[in-house]
This record gives C-alpha cells, sequence and structure tokens, in this order.
C-alpha cells in the first residue's frame, strides 16, 4: 500500500455516492454516444448504397412542377436526369469553386425547358480568367439536351461565406437565391450537374460532381466506447482505493 494512500483520509460516504453517480452518469452518456454513432454509421452506409444506386440507374425525366413536393422532401438527390430546352444566357451566375483544375467558378445558367418549366443548370467550370461570357462564347450553345445528376439546393452559403446577391459574390448554388437575384420566376426547387459531354470551345467543364460522403461515424463509436470504459476503469481504481483506505484504517484501529 503506498504512502499516500495510508496517509490520505478517506473519502466522506455522500462524495462518494456523488462521484459515484456522476460516473454512472457520463460512462451512460459515453456509451450512448458510442451507440448513436453505430446507428449514424448504418444510416450512412444505406445512404451511400442509395446514391450509387441512383448514380447508376438510366436517367429519368427532369421533374416538373407536379413533382417538386416530392424532390423537396428528398429522395432524388443525385439522380440521373436529362431534359430539353435553350439556355437562358444572359443570367447565368458564377458560383466560386474549387475542382482539380484549381480554383475559379461553377457557371451556373438557367434552362427553360420545352415543358415549360425552368431549371438551373450547373454547367461546369471554367477558371477565373475565363468568368466572362465573351472569353467562351463558342460555348454559349441555344437549343440542346442536358443530361447529369439532380442536386439539392444549398441555401444560405458556404463555410465561413456567405453568399451577397447585392455584390453579386456567390459561394454556393442557392437556387432561390439566385432565382430572385436573377428574376427568374417559379423555378424548380434543385439545379443540375451537366455531365461530362463535350462543350463547344471546352468550357465550362463538365462531369466534375464529387460524390464522397464521410463515413467515419465506426472512428467515432469506438473513441466514445474508449472513453467510457476509461471512465469506468478510473472509477473501479478509485473505488480500490477508498476500499484499501478504510482497510487500513480498521487494521490501525480507526
Amino acid at each position: 500500500m503506498s504512502a499516500d494512500t495510508r496517509l490520505r483520509p478517506a473519502r466522506s460516504p455522500s462524495a462518494l455516492a456523488w462521484l459515484g453517480l456522476a460516473c454512472v452518469l457520463t460512462v451512460a452518456a459515453l456509451t450512448a454516444l458510442g451507440i448513436w454513432q453505430l446507428e449514424r454509421r448504418d444510416w450512412k452506409l444505406d445512404l451511400i448504397g442509395q446514391i450509387a444506386r441512383r448514380v447508376g440507374a438510366p436517367p429519368i425525366e427532369a421533374p416538373g412542377p407536379a413533382q417538386w413536393p416530392q424532390v423537396a422532401a428528398g429522395g432524388y438527390a443525385y439522380r440521373r436526369v436529362r431534359v430539353a430546352g435553350h439556355y437562358l444566357h444572359d443570367r447565368e451566375t458564377l458560383v466560386r469553386a474549387v475542382t482539380r483544375f484549381g480554383g475559379g467558378f461553377w457557371v451556373l445558367t438557367p434552362l427553360r425547358t420545352v415543358a415549360g418549366f425552368t431549371v438551373l443548370v450547373n454547367r461546369g467550370f471554367v477558371p477565373s480568367g475565363r468568368r466572362d461570357p465573351a472569353t467562351r462564347t463558342l460555348g454559349l450553345i441555344d437549343g440542346t439536351v442536358v443530361s447529369g445528376l439532380l442536386r439539392e439546393t444549398e441555401p444560405k452559403g458556404a463555410f465561413l461565406h456567405a453568399n451577397d446577391p447585392a455584390a453579386d459574390r456567390w459561394y454556393s448554388r442557392d437556387v432561390a437565391a439566385i432565382a430572385a437575384a436573377r428574376l427568374l420566376g417559379p423555378i424548380a426547387p434543385y439545379f443540375i450537374d451537366a455531365d461530362a459531354t463535350p462543350v463547344p470551345g471546352g468550357l465550362p467543364v463538365g462531369g466534375l460532381t464529387v460524390i464522397e460522403l464521410p463515413n467515419n461515424h465506426l472512428v467515432y463509436a469506438l473513441t466514445w466506447f474508449a472513453l467510457a470504459l476509461m471512465l469506468a476503469g478510473a472509477a473501479l481504481r478509485l473505488g480500490r482505493e477508498e476500499w484499501r483506505i478504510r482497510q487500513c484504517r480498521s487494521a490501525r484501529g480507526g
């Protein structure tokens, strides 16, 4: 038995009771967090599987107004779609982007569909030096059939950067805000990431959608469980130490 154990007075029963209660509650909370992360992992794996099936499925017609409530409710993200119409190039919007080609912009152009509704199309990437449409006139095609992936709107802005419509600075593809800034009226509540179909002049460059959903939930779960085990171990050690102190005091007659 260590000198510290022999000399240190035993904690009072009430103090031990409070410490024990705090320990039990904390261990329970950490364990619950670990279980929650395992449930999140199952959810994420299911979502990854759903997206993989959507991306690999044959394209469908881009949802029209009658389907917009279902689109807003979810379940359409990353579905392959196609739609015919003509671009409104005078109302394109440039959104900050970083791709494998470096920094630049996404070119979001409204498409007036043959079905009568409007949808934003992310035609692809252009470097900063080619942001002016006059530098890529060959790519300003009119009538076309767009194929790509249906994407959910990205409201408000990006991390650390809020969209500033008044200054025409955009950091996320916020469909409603862009539609209001460009006076587009009723518009589909989603946008389409155009595929890699070549564009005259080579710009914009489509087909750059990155489908990468981080799945670190198992690591997080193991971390919470490890913390729970460490705290439980520390509590057991404290309990043994208190028991030894009392045994020592009892052997010495008080």
